[in-house]
């Protein structure tokens, strides 16, 4: 009974999460979620950059593989911290959702 209880209230705050989720969502302005669709891409370009350098790195071996590693990271860290101002300015964007 108890586990029939827990799982009624662990699924009534997911959907309230998820609501909150929404209606957060629906408060940006078209341009800031453009902007942050913009952030993730860069985001996401990055990662695809490193994993490719990670790969390279892996096949060379040894020495090689533990600086294409580090470079990656450093791909990976750039692309986050760029696509972080992005999402920062888009959230400045404009005062008031459309």
């Amino acid at each position: 009974m108890k586990a029939l209880i827990g799982a009624g209230i662990k699924a009534g705050m997911i959907v309230a999460v998820g609501a909150l989720g929404l209606s957060l969502a629906a408060c940006d302005s078209k341009k800031e979620n453009a902007a942050e669709d913009q952030a993730n891409a860069v985001r996401e370009s990055a990662d695809a950059t490193a994993d490719s350098m990670e790969a390279t790195g892996e096949a060379m071996g040894g020495t090689a593989e533990k600086s294409m590693d580090a470079k990656a990271d450093a791909v990976r860290d750039a692309g986050d911290a760029k696509a972080d101002k992005m999402e920062d300015k888009a959230d400045k964007m404009d005062k008031t959702p459309e």
